[in-house]
């Protein structure tokens, strides 16, 4: 509480705080990000729930000064204000920088499988979604045809089929759109990968609790007091695709503090776990 109140530069919340043009007075940003990154630490990642805590939660109601923001006032934030929240990572860097305790020696690089909110059965190569599309649109011919030739249905019958038919047509023509509208990925070997028409970011991967459409979440820590320095989550199946794109980004979130100690030239290590190893991450 007293880094987001004293030490970080909020001045780019202003235009969305100091607005009496329209609507109700909006909520101190110091107050919308003490709860959110409160909720965050404590596992609390809906809006409903930072909401709800907010209202039961001693802890939060201290942190908030009472304050019972509704779960779409947060929602709103954190989706309007992004570009405004990822600087005050770096800010938080900076001064855990100015304390000593960023090392700069070694680098531990992990990460976890994270679940997206889209489902598996919506991927698929350009191929495939193609041959899927082919066989949603036969199957809604197939209504049709079978309406041609019974005639005496009853109206029960016909209203449920043509549900159907509808569900089946807009199936095809989400399908379309897709293939009209992005390009198929390929993998690290040239050959295409599956898309996902619902999250095209996200990639299909398997976990010990078996098939998932999401992410691969990369974290890199310094190995003084366990910092995290740069985090991302990458729509690859492998975790060997996102080692180099991962160091890249934390070179440049370096690059953004101290100078001085990022003058000192030395040998840095980095250590991952076999999940990132290749001949050209060696390399």
């Amino acid at each position: 509480c007293y880094i987001v109140e004293n030490k970080l530069d909020l001045s780019g919340f202003d235009a969305w705080y100091n607005n009496d043009k329209t609507g109700a007075a909006a909520y101190p940003p110091t107050v919308m990000l003490k709860i959110i990154l409160l909720g965050y630490a404590h596992g609390l990642i809906s809006s409903r729930r930072i909401a709800k805590a907010c209202e039961n939660n001693i802890l939060f109601m201290s942190v908030s000064g009472d304050i019972q923001p509704h779960y779409t006032s947060i929602a709103g934030f954190v989706a309007k204000m992004h570009e405004q929240i990822e600087p005050l990572f770096t800010q938080v860097l900076m001064i855990c920088d100015e304390e000593g305790l960023i090392g700069r020696n070694m680098f531990a690089i992990d990460g976890c499988k994270l679940k997206s909110n889209a489902s598996k059965e919506w991927s698929g190569t350009f191929d495939e979604l193609g041959r899927k599309k082919a066989k949603l649109e036969r199957a809604s011919k197939r209504i049709i045809e079978r309406h041609q030739s019974q005639d005496g249905l009853g109206d029960e019958f016909i209203e449920q089929d043509l549900k159907q038919k509808e569900k089946l047509d807009k199936s095809a023509e989400k399908i379309t759109d897709f293939l009209a509208t992005h390009k198929e990925k390929t993998g690290s070997k040239g050959k295409p990968i599956k898309s996902n028409i619902t999250d095209p970011d996200s990639a299909k991967m398997t976990t010990s609790k078996g098939t998932i459409q999401g992410y691969n979440g990369i974290a890199i820590n310094d190995d003084k007091h366990q910092v995290i320095l740069q985090a991302q989550a990458w729509g690859s199946v492998g975790e060997q695709q996102t080692l180099q794109p991962a160091v890249k980004q934390l070179k440049q979130q370096l690059d953004k503090l101290n100078t001085d100690k990022s003058a000192d030239k030395h040998t840095i290590k980095f250590t991952a776990d076999s999940g990132f190893n290749s001949e050209v991450n060696l390399e």
